[in-house]
């Protein structure tokens, strides 16, 4: 069996997300949810709801009152960040853990998973763009192909860095390389076996590799995520061994109206942002 085998092997045997979270996923992908069915899934878990409330009663998200009820929730976050916080939650225990083969601490790849969030908000509010649905969602879960490599398969990483700071190779294919398989895919197989929509799926796909999607999901989601993601590495935000070694691709910068004026801005509101979030990291923020 190839190492690319047995990494797809640990990853069809990760486990799967919490009951509530699957549970949310699968109402939302209903065309016809409301938010009534959605409110009951998520009082399903008294922790989940309480933590849904508590997010949006933060000061990133709250508006002029306070809201006390989950169906008040999702109405002020909306039902596509609602997903994304969902999950958030179900992973966060395993993303807080240091992940070895990456280089980075306890706490810093969930770090960089918000900052990329909060990032992708704000690149969406700053070039007034009306972004895909789920494209809060990828930016939170686009590295998670990283705790499956880093974690569960634990792979030796220095031929990975070697290559990459050596021979001046993306990240991603200094792991093509070695690996048989990128981090982007890895998770990719790992959403898709979680059932989660396409959209988000192909997004953490492709985010390394915009340039080479030819599918049919918009693209603008693929382009946000992989902005998102370089953004907040440029902010120092979960960096690790590989964070030096992404740039924003100059195609995907053309596409959104993206120039160094405005990814200056957008990496100050990004920062801004996270310290208005701090909550969301839990115990783990700051080590």
């Amino acid at each position: 069996m190839s190492l690319r085998e047995v990494i797809i092997s640990a990853t069809r045997k990760v486990p799967a997300i919490p009951t509530a979270a699957a549970r949310v996923s699968t109402v939302l992908q209903d065309p016809d949810v409301n938010i009534s069915a959605l409110s009951r899934a998520i009082e399903h878990d008294p922790a989940l709801a309480a933590n849904v409330l508590r997010i949006a009663n933060s000061i990133y998200f709250s508006g002029p009152r306070t809201v006390g009820t989950i169906k008040e929730a999702i109405m002020r976050l909306g039902t596509s960040r609602v997903f994304g916080l969902t999950l958030a939650s179900a992973i966060a225990p395993v993303a807080g853990v240091a992940i070895k083969g990456y280089d980075l601490k306890p706490g810093e790849l969930w770090q960089h998973s918000v900052s990329s969030a909060v990032c992708v908000d704000q690149l969406i509010e700053t070039l007034a763009l009306e972004a895909p649905k789920y494209t809060f969602t990828a930016a939170l879960l686009h590295d998670i192909g990283k705790i499956v490599l880093g974690t569960f398969v634990e792979v030796d990483a220095a031929p990975i860095m070697d290559l990459a700071f050596k021979e001046g190779m993306p990240f991603e294919e200094a792991e093509m390389r070695v690996l048989g398989i990128s981090h982007p895919e890895v998770g990719a197989i790992l959403l898709e076996n979680w059932n989660l929509p396409k959209i988000v799926v192909d997004a953490v796909r492709w985010h390394q590799q915009p340039d080479e999607y030819e599918g049919d999901t918009d693209q603008m989601i693929i382009d946000l995520v992989h902005a998102a993601d370089a953004l907040s590495l440029i902010g120092g935000i979960g960096t690790g061994s590989d964070g030096l070694n992404y740039r924003v691709s100059k195609v995907v910068a053309d596409r959104l109206g993206l120039n160094n004026a405005i990814a200056e801005t957008v990496v100050m509101k990004m920062l801004d942002g996270l310290e208005e979030v701090k909550e969301l990291f839990g115990e783990d923020w700051g080590r």
